[in-house]
């Protein structure tokens, strides 16, 4: 497996590739990887030539007071697994490689898709995850990039740019990975400890019994929040900050 650190050698790269005709996946991580990342690069290795996986804590993706700092970070770890899986390239660049000095240019998906939900709640977060996507779009020239359904705002984000911005390149949605008890896997996990860990199963609790109300037939939203929000206040540790029921194509109100 190759490491590039290099802007201008990942995108040296990847053209040497295309010009032999052969095809590029690309998984773009923050790292400390876990099951869920490696089943992308599983997916990606089935289907691509090479695959490249990207490393890289945004830090225009993290709002004031967020985990930029104490994101965990173990890239002597990731680099092994991903050694072990038959990638191709990890592009680990430094910050100072993917915004020099006078950067200014942002990409950014206006209107519903990114204002409500979590773009309510952390301003200025999808224009930082559009931005560096974009940007690693440019620079690894991928057939396809490999996205999990855990982080679905982002992935209707991404989606939307992908159309309205006209990237040659398909993005491959791979379903949600979870631990034996429901938890979905994330590298912020490492966070929770003891309870909070137990108590944070009320997420995919919450979510099933949503899910089970629709299948029998329920279609008042309102009902459907009602029994979530009751499921979860019995956890005395966890806050909501919003329960939505929207149409999965734009987020628009059902």
């Amino acid at each position: 497996m190759q490491v590039i650190n290099s802007v201008k050698d990942m995108q040296t790269w990847s053209a040497m590739q295309k010009t032999q005709g052969l095809s590029i996946g690309l998984v773009p991580t923050m790292g400390y990887l876990h099951a869920g990342h490696m089943t992308l690069v599983g997916e990606a290795r089935q289907n691509c030539d090479r695959v490249i996986v990207s490393i890289f804590v945004n830090p225009i993706q993290f709002g004031v007071g967020e985990d930029y700092e104490v994101y965990p970070r173990d890239l002597e770890r990731d680099q092994s697994l991903l050694q072990e899986a038959g990638v191709d390239v990890l592009f680990s660049p430094p910050v100072a490689e993917m915004y020099p000095p006078g950067f200014s240019a942002f990409v950014e998906i206006e209107g519903e898709i990114t204002a409500k939900l979590c773009g309510a709640f952390r301003p200025g977060h999808f224009r930082g995850v559009t931005t560096v996507v974009s940007k690693l779009f440019n620079l690894a020239l991928p057939d396809r990039a490999y996205f999990g359904q855990k982080d679905a705002q982002q992935l209707l984000v991404l989606e939307k740019m992908v159309r309205d911005l006209n990237f040659p390149l398909e993005i491959i949605r791979v379903p949600i990975v979870r631990e034996a008890d429901g938890l979905a896997m994330s590298s912020r996990n490492v966070y929770l400890k003891g309870e909070q860990r137990e108590q944070a199963l009320v997420l995919s609790r919450s979510l099933q019994t949503a899910r089970a109300m629709i299948a029998d037939g329920e279609r008042d939203p309102e009902k459907v929040k009602e029994n979530m929000l009751q499921i979860i206040s019995h956890s005395p540790l966890a806050r909501v900050e919003y329960i939505e029921i929207a149409k999965a194509r734009d987020l628009s109100a059902m």
